[in-house]
C-alpha cells in the first residue's frame, strides 16, 4: 500500500510537467482566422503592392520605396492631409465639447425629459450615413432646398455651403450632427460608473453644482474624453464618404483629392493605380497610428497623474 502510493507521489523537489491546454486557443480561433483574413492579408497585400510600380516596360516591377517617396513630395496629397488636419484641429474639438455638455446636462438632475433628450441626440447617429449625407446635400443646395429657399427670401446670396471657402464647414456640421449623440453616449455612460458616493461627500463639503462638474464629473472622464479623441482622429483622417456623396453637388469645389481616402480611392478605381493608392492608404494609417497612440500615451500619463 505505501509502495504504489510513494510510485504516485512525486518526490519532493520535483516539479511534475503540466500538459498544455488548448480548449483557449479552441475558443478564439475563429476570431484569429476571420482578423488573420480580414485584417492582416489585406495589410500585408497593401505593403506588397506599395513596393511595385506598374511601368510601360517591363509591367509590374519592384522599386521598393520610390512610391513612398513620390508620395511625400506629392502637391495633391499634402493638400489632401492638410485639409483634414484643420478639419480634425477644428472639428473635433467642438464636436466632443457638445457632446461633453449634453452629457453633464442629461446627467444632472436639473434637466427634465433627460430621457428624450439623449434618445434625439443619439438618433442622428442611427442614421445611415449615405442619407445623412443625402439630407444635408438637398438642405446645402443653391438651387434647391432651404439654403436656396432662404437666398431668394432675402433676395441675395445669404447662406452658401457649397463655396470653397464654407465646403469644410459644411462637411464639418455634418459629421458633428451625426457623431455628437454616439460621443455623448460614451460620456453619459461613464458619468453613471462614477460612485454615488463622492457625490453625497462633495455636497456634505459644500461643493456646489459647477464645483463638482470640474472637480468630480470631468475627472472621471478623462479615460472616455481620450477614447472619444481617439475614434474621432481615426474619423478625421478616414473622411471620406461626407465630400464624396457632395462631390457631384459642387464638383468645383470637391476634387478627387479632397482628401487623401478620396484621394486613393480615385488613383485606384480611377486611375488604375494600385501600387500608388495602396502607398497613399499606408501611409495615412500609420500617421493615424502614430497620432492616436500618442494621444492615448498623453491621456494615460495624465490619468496616472
Amino acid at each position: 500500500m505505501s509502495t504504489s502510493t510513494a510510485t504516485r507521489i512525486p518526490a519532493p523537489g520535483v516539479r511534475r510537467r503540466d500538459r498544455r491546454d488548448w480548449r483557449g486557443w479552441a475558443f478564439v480561433s475563429p476570431f484569429m482566422v476571420a482578423f488573420a483574413l480580414v485584417f492582416l492579408a489585406p495589410l500585408a497585400y497593401a505593403i506588397y503592392l506599395s513596393l511595385y510600380r506598374e511601368q510601360l516596360i517591363g509591367g509590374n516591377a519592384f522599386v521598393g520605396l520610390a512610391n513612398y517617396g513620390q508620395a511625400l513630395t506629392d502637391p495633391q496629397f499634402w493638400q489632401a492631409f492638410g485639409r483634414v488636419l484643420v478639419f480634425l484641429v477644428i472639428q473635433v474639438p467642438i464636436m466632443l465639447v457638445l457632446a461633453l455638455g449634453a452629457a453633464l446636462a442629461i446627467d444632472s438632475a436639473r434637466l427634465r425629459g433627460a430621457s428624450f433628450f439623449r434618445i434625439t441626440l443619439f438618433l442622428p447617429y442611427a442614421v445611415p450615413a449615405v442619407v445623412a449625407v443625402l439630407m444635408w446635400g438637398y438642405i446645402y443646395g443653391d438651387q434647391f432646398g432651404l439654403a436656396a429657399n432662404i437666398n431668394q427670401l432675402v433676395g441675395f446670396q445669404l447662406i452658401t455651403p457649397f463655396a470653397k471657402d464654407w465646403m469644410l464647414v459644411s462637411i464639418g456640421n455634418i459629421v458633428t450632427w451625426e457623431f455628437v449623440g454616439y460621443n455623448m453616449l460614451i460620456f453619459y455612460s461613464s458619468l453613471k460608473t462614477v460612485p454615488t458616493e463622492l457625490y453625497e461627500a462633495a455636497s456634505i463639503d459644500g461643493a456646489g453644482a459647477w464645483r463638482t462638474v470640474f472637480s468630480i464629473k470631468i475627472p472621471a472622464l478623462r479615460g472616455a474624453i481620450v477614447i472619444a479623441t481617439i475614434f474621432s482622429i481615426i474619423g478625421s483622417f478616414q473622411l471620406f464618404n461626407e465630400p464624396n456623396i457632395l462631390r457631384p453637388l459642387a464638383p468645383n469645389v470637391i476634387t478627387t483629392f479632397y482628401t487623401p481616402n478620396m484621394y486613393a480611392y480615385n488613383l485606384s478605381f480611377a486611375g488604375q493605380q494600385f501600387n500608388y493608392a495602396a502607398t497613399v492608404a499606408i501611409i495615412m494609417g500609420v500617421v493615424t497610428a502614430v497620432i492616436a497612440y500618442v494621444v492615448q500615451l498623453r491621456g494615460s500619463r495624465a490619468e496616472v497623474r
